[in-house]
């Protein structure tokens, strides 16, 4: 197993491996072909980036048993999915900002996230699973006032989308077993979810095969595969951390 950083240090994008609080400097691509340079650095001497630059994120409603059951919704027969804009992708440490043309609802969703490793294209499950890179934390973070605001249609990518609303890292972990893996989403030092990846409707690599057949999924792409019971709202000075053992802790201040 290795965790992926991508750090900024004296204005130069750098990756490398995680070991403890020490950053093992590599060069190459992380995606492809890599090697370490022998460097080390302090975690505490770089700024964590998104772990990856995705074209594009991906999102997923309806997508753990348990929920659907406190909702009394249906299981979903295909995943049912949104996009979230680049322009919202946020790393952990930085701050997640308020709308500045939204005065409602802002809630927190802690979720497992794919990173994918090869282009997928209509791809089996077997194949999916072979391209996925590893996994992140994920917060998706939404303006849950505007999805049915207004009755004629329901705004999933603006409610989703304004900057800092897209958070991810703070690590890309890899030779990971998601089935064993728990989702645990803290709030100003309250937990307020903490839920197994194992009740997911589609697990990862079934995801990534069927959205495959939709839409062309990039190296570095990343699948939100959706939340469970326990979502709720952020007031301004809050801090929200989402934590998945062998990834790490996802932490940002909202304001």
């Amino acid at each position: 197993m290795a965790r992926w950083i991508r750090f900024e240090r004296s204005g130069t994008a750098g990756f490398g491996q995680l070991d403890g609080e020490t950053v093992r400097v590599h060069s190459g691509d992380m995606l492809g072909a890599n090697a370490p340079t022998g460097e080390t650095v302090p975690l505490s001497a770089v700024r964590l980036l998104t772990p990856t630059t995705p074209t594009k994120m991906l999102a997923l409603w309806n997508n753990f048993h348990a929920l659907a059951a406190k909702l009394n919704l249906a299981t979903p027969a295909e995943p049912l999915y949104f996009l979230k804009s680049p322009n919202s992708f946020l790393p952990g440490g930085a701050t997640i900002r308020r709308p500045a043309a939204y005065d409602g609802k802002v809630v927190f969703e802690g979720e497992l996230g794919i990173v994918i490793g090869k282009t997928c294209r209509a791809v089996g499950v077997e194949e999916a699973r072979r391209n996925i890179f590893g996994y992140t934390c994920i917060n998706d973070v939404t303006a849950a006032d505007l999805i049915n605001r207004d009755p004629t249609f329901a705004q999933w990518t603006r409610a989703k989308s304004f900057d800092t609303f897209g958070v991810f890292g703070p690590a890309v972990a890899t030779g990971l077993d998601p089935s064993t893996l728990t989702v645990r989403t803290v709030l100003n030092g309250q937990e307020r979810q903490h839920y197994p990846v194992s009740d997911m409707v589609f697990g990862p690599s079934e995801l990534v095969s069927l959205v495959s057949r939709d839409i062309t999924i990039e190296p570095g792409d990343v699948i939100c595969c959706g939340t469970s019971i326990g979502v709720g709202s952020m007031k301004p000075g809050s801090t929200i951390e989402i934590t998945i053992d062998g990834i790490g802790t996802l932490a940002n201040r909202y304001e």
